[in-house]
């Protein structure tokens, strides 16, 4: 049974229940506030709990040190609420009651402090009573660094209820920190354990619910792959999604929008290659990037222009079996997307992304992977660009309001096959950015999740006035970062201008030679290395709405994002802004 306390869910009574069984929960950890706060008798709640088609898997937390009087009064409250289990809180072996009554229909369940964990299980194991044993929350469990291994010799008959938090410095849900939540679950399960999974922390905004929601089931889904024992506690969905690449990027413009679009394009040796049979939607490409240029005013980028103004509206990414990614997407609580199809036009699969955003799913199960062929034809004439050594992207980076950036992030680690690393502070002229980059295994797909905490950065001006978040820089990935620069350099590419001082500094920091170093200036290249191998970026000017490109390359196995060159090049790009405004 999957449950979640009713304290972090925004809204009076009737409100929580609504969201808390339209995101997928089959019952409630009935907060003890929430009841002192509701407006009617306990009958009434029950029956509105009932009505809400949900069980009231516990009433609690109560703070394990409080009198017996009070410790009865509300044995009794969760009693005639129709409850069969009170959480108790023990914050140490002082807070542990000298004795408990045998309690009939309403059993006890004390959830200790890590500090406090082995009171409590000598104390319920002394106690011997089936109606008395613990609760367990992973926070407390595993947030010193301990490994749920320790706990394989634990009863799971004994064990009543069990919160997933992540962690370990600060509660958060499961997949948002570092503990290892899957290896709790499966050693929890092997131990006999068939309660209640419940998940929470402090309230999140608006999606806390569905956060909630996907974090749990992604959890326990997960460890169900490899513990059978699991598999009766989450719900039947397809597998993680293995991403395999982008297949187009589309911008939503009007013909200004599309003017600056093409004319950055052209100067990036991309060619315009097809134009939509029906539509005012055209492909440029160049090695496997397709860039999508949208340009009508009906339909989804019709209403995303309208939104947003130019800006990216859709992602196509490349999967195994498309119609199951949408269902997968779906069963987290994901909106899928659909719109009216012309004669002759495929119905590709799609949901709802970032900011209003569409992503769509391509693959080779069905005529999908040929809708160039299908929905475009060739144009007739065009200028023989040559190729300037753009391969593929490299990844995509997103920008929201900070307090959006834990939600698009269980977003994506839900719904595809992910990891993610540490996040990143960089420091803007105007404040701090916070970015956490999230890779598929092969890292054929990174997204970079970018939150702005302050609207005077680019990040935060880049999100003012938005109604969500958006895509704000696509970054193309190149073999010979220095050949293409040239090329670039006769196609008329405008790139950002990068300090001097910054190349001295880049020379002591890796001990480049004088070559090198002026190499690197010459083409306004940034660089930074690890063990691994060296990274290349080349950025290109803003163009709408401070949307831009960068160019790099990867040596070596590499794989970051050049974090140390963030903050030089905010800077430049704040100086461009600031000309520009004055």
């Amino acid at each position: 049974m999957l449950t979640i306390p009713t304290h972090i869910v925004p809204g009076d009574m009737a409100a929580k229940l609504l969201a808390i069984k339209a995101a997928g929960f089959q019952a409630i950890d009935l907060s003890l506030t929430d009841i002192t706060q509701f407006d009617g008798t306990l009958a009434d709640l029950s029956a509105m709990v009932s009505g809400a088609d949900l069980k009231i898997a516990s009433v609690g937390p109560l703070d394990a040190g409080v009198n017996p009087a009070q410790l009865a009064a509300k044995i009794a409250l969760a009693k005639e609420l129709g409850s069969d289990l009170l959480i108790l809180d023990v914050a140490d072996a002082a807070c542990l009651p000298e004795s408990l009554d045998p309690l009939g229909a309403v059993r006890i369940a004390l959830r200790p402090a890590r500090n406090a964990e082995d009171a409590v299980r000598d104390y319920v194991a002394k106690t011997a009573q089936a109606s008395i044993g613990l609760g367990y929350n992973s926070f407390h469990a595993l947030g010193d660094g301990s490994r749920p291994a320790r706990l394989r010799d634990l009863d799971g008959a004994t064990v009543f209820h069990v919160s997933l938090w992540d962690g370990p410095s600060l509660p958060m849900l499961p997949g948002q920190g570092t503990l290892n939540l899957g290896g709790f679950a499966r050693v929890l399960a092997r131990a006999g354990y068939v309660g209640p999974w419940s998940v929470g922390v402090e309230p999140q905004g608006r999606d806390t619910v569905l956060n909630a929601y996907r974090s749990l089931v992604t959890t326990l889904s997960d460890a169900a792959a490899t513990e059978p024992l699991l598999r009766s506690s989450t719900p039947d969905l397809p597998p993680k999604v293995p991403a395999r690449g982008f297949e187009f990027i589309e911008f939503a413009v009007d013909g200004d929008g599309a003017k600056d679009l093409e004319t950055t394009l052209t100067s990036m040796a991309f060619r315009r290659e097809r134009r939509h049979l029906t539509k005012a939607v055209t492909l440029w490409r160049q090695g496997a990037v397709n860039i999508v240029i949208n340009q009508e005013k009906a339909g989804h980028a019709g209403s995303a222009f309208a939104e947003h103004g130019s800006c990216v509206c859709d992602m196509g990414l490349r999967v195994h079996n498309a119609a199951e990614t949408v269902e997968r997407a779906r069963a987290l609580g994901t909106h899928d997307f659909s719109q009216a199809v012309g004669l002759g036009e495929l119905s590709i699969p799609a949901i709802r992304g970032v900011g209003g955003s569409v992503i769509h799913f391509i693959d080779e199960q069905s005529d999908l992977h040929r809708v160039w062929d299908i929905e475009f034809e060739p144009v007739g004439t065009t200028q023989a660009t040559p190729p300037a050594g753009l391969r593929r992207i490299d990844h995509v980076a997103q920008t929201m309001r900070y307090g959006e950036m834990q939600s698009w992030l269980l977003y994506y680690l839900s719904t595809f096959e992910m990891t993610k690393s540490p996040i990143v502070n960089v420091a803007d002229p105007s404040g701090i950015v916070r970015s956490q980059a999230i890779e598929t295994p092969e890292g054929d797909v990174r997204l970079n999740l970018n939150g702005a905490a302050d609207a005077q950065t680019m990040a935060g001006s880049f999100v003012s006035g938005r109604p969500g978040a958006g895509v704000q820089h696509i970054a193309v990935q190149t073999d010979d970062i220095f050949e293409t620069s040239s090329q670039l350099a006769e196609a008329g590419f405008a790139r950002l201008h990068i300090p001097r001082n910054y190349y001295s500094d880049t020379q002591a920091a890796f001990d480049l030679d004088d070559a090198r170093t002026a190499q690197l200036q010459a083409h306004n290249i940034l660089y930074d290395e690890d063990e691994y191998g060296g990274y290349y970026q080349l950025y290109g000017q803003a163009i709408f709405d401070g949307f831009f490109f960068e160019i790099v390359q990867r040596k070596g196995r590499y794989a970051g994002y050049g974090a140390r060159n963030a903050p030089v090049r905010l800077a430049a790009q704040s100086k461009v802004r600031a000309a520009v405004a004055s």
